[in-house]
């Protein structure tokens, strides 16, 4: 019996031994997934890398000199005097929102008191700003947002897609393109895709190591090529954002040429599969190399200890399922637009549409959350503010077509010069142009009616020149102010404004690379170009 008992005593050991691992490793990943623990609605602090420093230190006077020179030189032709205080105080904002010498928000409001006090735009239009459907779209879309993460709807669906594609690095990013590509010609509005994916990247990168407050380069792979995919795929799909739409109707409407929508998806969805298979290759390799670490799960156990965390959680509760539903119905709205007025007699909006679940999220007894449990970053909604408060100024005070007219002007195009020269110029003004404009559609008016006027004034077929520029409308892929989705995912601390530069103008670069060489290839194959 004695020996039986040591034997016992010895073969059961291990075991526990064994299931006093696994409940530590349970625990750990308990902690690591607690999205509470990783509020959008806290700023994270980040430690600044040596460059950044040095950003922080000369962006402040640098940004004080380049208002004053703007400012106080000599009104140029063609140019009011409230349009160049615009240009003055949007320069301004524009180095600190680069350089970070104050936080993002604060710039914002500085840039929102300077259009007030140098009468470069009233106050009511100002304030006003704070009142655009882009304000109460992220508002509404971090409460969507917030069910997932309160109902663990979005770690179960996290850990699915983990299990099935997290065994490395490359194929969990990978995962992330193809869903963004998926979603793309199914949700015509990149905030809500945005949204909707925002809690899965949350969950992965925490499973990698990559939190708000410690962020990995893994982190920045992922949120990154996720603002690229958001954005670029949304251009392969004529119905990918309202202004492609305007682009359209643009060119039908000023030289009478009709794009349709199977013209648009077989010339440019090649382009963006490629730009983005390039992407995904170069972030991990050369822009923010994985450390052998960050190419695998960071939990003990792995993917088998994943499996055990998501059989833990048991079968789907009625609270996600709740979620589910309430998430489904506004996606279904999203979805479904083209039929309302056939539905419903009216039109229903992103904006109505997300604001539908959120009315439903918070509603007694039926809902989810209450109102301090929604993860709203507000600070990341002023900062939102001032950026389409400068945009819009300079629109409204003709700054922008101004600038764009005379950025034209200084390339001498005119008669005789070769048509790829115009060509180049064309798609690289289009695709850099977002660094300074908020709004696609903003600047889809302005630059389109010029792009098709260099054409017919040189004699070039208006859709060689005005196709390709109308291809970079959404690649606003370079700063957070860029687009809505880049404000979301910002929010997340998991990256600076410098690694969206580095990354962002890269790829845009690379985008006019590609777009040219399909002009040469592609684009003439389908008789788009001559």
């Amino acid at each position: 019996m004695g020996n039986e008992a040591g034997r016992s005593g010895l073969s059961t050991a291990p075991v526990h031994r064994d299931t006093a691992e696994v409940d530590e490793a349970n625990r750990k990943l308990d902690e690591l997934l607690d999205l509470d623990k990783h509020k959008l609605a806290t700023i994270p602090e980040r430690k600044a890398n040596a460059t950044e420093k040095w950003m922080k230190y000369l962006g402040f006077p640098l940004g004080i000199a380049v208002f004053l020179l703007l400012f106080y030189m000599p009104t140029p032709a063609g140019l009011t005097a409230a349009g160049q205080a615009v240009l003055a105080c949007f320069s301004l904002a524009l180095v600190w929102w680069i350089c970070e010498p104050v936080p993002t928000y604060l710039t914002s409001l500085i840039l929102m008191l300077a259009l007030v006090f140098t009468d470069a735009w009233d106050q009511d239009h100002v304030l006003g700003v704070l009142g655009y459907d882009v304000i109460w779209l992220n508002v509404m879309a971090f409460v969507l947002s917030s069910i997932l993460v309160k109902t663990n709807l979005a770690r179960r669906l996290a850990l699915n897609l983990i299990i099935r594609f997290g065994h490395n690095a490359s194929t969990m990013l990978f995962a992330f393109i193809v869903l963004q590509l998926c979603l793309a010609p199914l949700i015509p509005a990149t905030a809500p895709r945005a949204v909707m994916t925002l809690p899965l990247m949350l969950v992965v990168a925490a499973i990698y190591g990559s939190t708000s407050d410690k962020s990995n380069n893994f982190g920045k792979n992922l949120f990154l090529q996720n603002l690229l995919g958001i954005n670029i795929f949304s251009s392969g799909f004529m119905t990918g954002s309202t202004a492609n739409l305007i682009a359209i109707s643009l060119i039908l409407s000023l030289s009478g040429e009709k794009v349709f929508y199977t013209d648009w998806m077989f010339a440019n969805l090649p382009v963006v599969i490629v730009t983005m298979a390039i992407a995904w290759f170069i972030g991990p390799k050369l822009l923010f190399r994985l450390k052998p670490e960050e190419r695998k799960p960071s939990i003990q156990g792995g993917i088998d200890t994943l499996k055990r965390q998501l059989g833990r959680m048991g079968k789907i509760s009625f609270q996600e399922k709740k979620a589910a539903i309430i998430f489904g119905l506004v996606i279904f709205l999203w979805v479904s637009d083209r039929f309302h007025m056939a539905w419903f007699g009216f039109q229903v909006d992103p904006v109505m549409a997300a604001m539908v679940g959120a009315v439903i999220t918070f509603l007694p007894r039926i809902g989810i959350i209450k109102w301090n449990e929604a993860d709203i970053p507000w600070h990341l909604m002023l900062f939102s503010a001032g950026a389409y408060a400068g945009g819009l100024a300079l629109d409204n005070s003709g700054a922008a077509r101004w600038a764009i007219g005379n950025l034209f002007e200084s390339f001498h195009i005119g008669k005789g010069t070769n048509f790829w020269v115009v060509y180049v110029v064309i798609i690289a003004v289009n695709m850099y142009a977002h660094i300074v404009f908020t709004s696609k559609t903003m600047r889809v008016i302005i630059m389109m009616p010029m792009v098709i006027a260099v054409a017919q004034q040189l004699g070039f077929p208006v859709l060689a020149l005005a196709l390709p520029a109308a291809f970079t409308t959404d690649w606003v892929v370079t700063l957070p102010i860029n687009a809505k989705p880049n404000v979301i995912l910002f929010s997340t601390g998991q990256y600076s404004v410098l690694d969206n530069i580095k990354y962002g103008f890269i790829v845009a670069t690379l985008g006019i690379v590609i777009l040219t060489i399909a002009g040469f290839t592609w684009f003439r194959w389908l008789g788009i170009t001559p």
